[in-house]
């Protein structure tokens, strides 16, 4: 299928691997120009490199703190009017609530609430303008059924769920589409570092840990960043103009729920 999307600009967060750089990818096979954002300089540009080499895509990149304001004036400066917005943010640490001070707090919710939010504010009425965008927010299937240990995660992404549910209602006449992407057990290096601090506390083994959750998962396996991406690409296509304000679960069936 042809998404419709060749030509558009899209910023990407957090893609120098993982989820972001699996949206990155897709985004870009469907030949759309991106602006990829992370940290780290150095894997940045290998990211953009194996993604250039792979699609053939125009891939600039912004190595930036994006929970920074600095970091999204840089942003804006360097792609001021993109039609597509994947933001993504590494996950809060793992932990038993009553070590987390204020500041936990205020960092947890600063970069997986108010940053998404400062980002849509700044390019949604523009999308609105020219009649088409797609946002699409990498959140947590912890706001469906919130994870024990991940309460910083599970209180921040409510947060931005419960914003983005009253915005994305108030443009979707103009063809800009809001929408959430929750990511369930997907094979990534924040899944295992959750593991690794999950160890430290239990006394358990991380690799035994880690394998016993991929059993208890209905797929039998873990998710590729690579069906993430693909997902989130067709989120933002063309096709998907009368679908917004949603949270799509995607975890091979772990979460029990039925709605």
């Amino acid at each position: 299928m042809d998404l419709g999307i060749r030509g558009r600009r899209a910023i990407v967060c957090a893609a120098s691997k993982g989820l972001g750089k699996g949206c990155a990818m897709s985004l870009a096979r469907e030949g759309v120009e991106l602006l990829i954002l992370a940290r780290g300089a150095e894997a940045l540009e290998a990211t953009a490199a194996e993604i250039r080499a792979a699609t053939g895509a125009t891939v600039r990149t912004l190595a930036c703190d994006i929970t920074t304001a600095e970091g999204r004036k840089a942003t804006l400066a360097a792609m001021p009017e993109p039609d597509i917005l994947v933001n993504n943010a590494g996950g809060p640490p793992a932990g038993d609530f009553r070590e987390w001070d204020e500041k936990h707090w205020h960092d947890a919710v600063n970069a997986n609430m108010v940053t998404p939010i400062m980002l849509m504010r700044a390019v949604v009425d523009g999308m609105a303008a020219r009649r088409f965008g797609r946002v699409v927010n990498i959140t947590s299937t912890s706001v469906k059924a919130p994870i024990p240990h991940l309460g910083l995660s599970n209180g921040a992404r409510a947060g931005l769920t419960g914003f983005v549910a009253g915005l994305a209602r108030q443009l979707v006449h103009a063809n800009v589409t809001v929408n959430n992407l929750l990511p369930g057990p997907f094979e990534t290096d924040r899944l295992r570092s959750t593991f690794a601090a999950l160890a430290r506390k239990t006394g358990e083994d991380a690799q035994a840990l880690f394998e016993k959750r991929k059993l208890d998962n209905p797929a039998r396996r873990y998710g590729t960043a690579e069906e993430f991406g693909e997902f989130c690409a067709f989120m933002c296509s063309a096709q998907a103009s009368y679908f917004t304000g949603q949270n799509v679960v995607l975890d091979g069936g772990a979460y029990p729920g039925t709605f």
